[in-house]
């Protein structure tokens, strides 16, 4: 195996200095996994922006939702069902009150495709807020991805769609 990388539990390489790549594949003991299954992992923020924040990472190596295509719509829809049912275990229950979405790069912290699960939407930090703000060129809700995910080409990236002229509507 290429020197950087390790086997995950689920066969997948994972890139061995990634931190989610660590917490994902239960490799981090200080990360408490709050749900799991064989594709993904929720856990709390470290720099949380709301009462509840929760990180969702599939435990294989994606680098951002720019590297999604439209095989990945299954993935981000799960991941936005882990978030919730994690809400719902944490005794969370206004769904009308959260905000899911990923940051667009170059505003990623992590190198490790994450969907922030944020709630309730109404107590975002307001010194934290610009960076949970849908419709902006650094956060993008999850729904939106889906979204953008169906309309581009199999061979296609996310990429590809937000550098297009046509993707001026992406943010509105």
């Amino acid at each position: 195996m290429a020197r950087g990388f390790l086997t995950s539990l689920v066969g997948e390489s994972v890139v061995e200095s990634c931190i989610f790549c660590l917490i994902a594949n239960e490799q981090d003991e200080e990360t408490e996994i709050l749900a799991k299954n064989r594709d993904m992992v929720c856990f709390r923020d470290i720099d949380p922006a709301a009462p509840h924040h929760y990180l969702v990472i599939p435990r294989k190596h994606i680098h951002s939702c720019s590297s999604l295509h439209r095989k990945h719509i299954d993935l981000v829809e799960r991941m936005a069902e882990m978030g919730k049912a994690v809400l719902h275990d944490q005794g969370f229950a206004d769904m009308n009150d959260i905000s899911m979405g990923f940051h667009l790069p170059p505003f990623i912290s992590v190198n490790h495709l994450h969907l922030h699960v944020l709630a309730p939407s109404s107590q975002i930090s307001r010194s934290m807020i610009f960076k949970f703000t849908p419709r902006t060129e650094s956060f993008i809700l999850e729904q939106r991805v889906r979204e953008q995910l169906k309309n581009i080409s199999p061979m296609h990236h996310f990429t590809t769609q937000l550098r297009s002229k046509k993707s001026k509507h992406l943010f509105e």
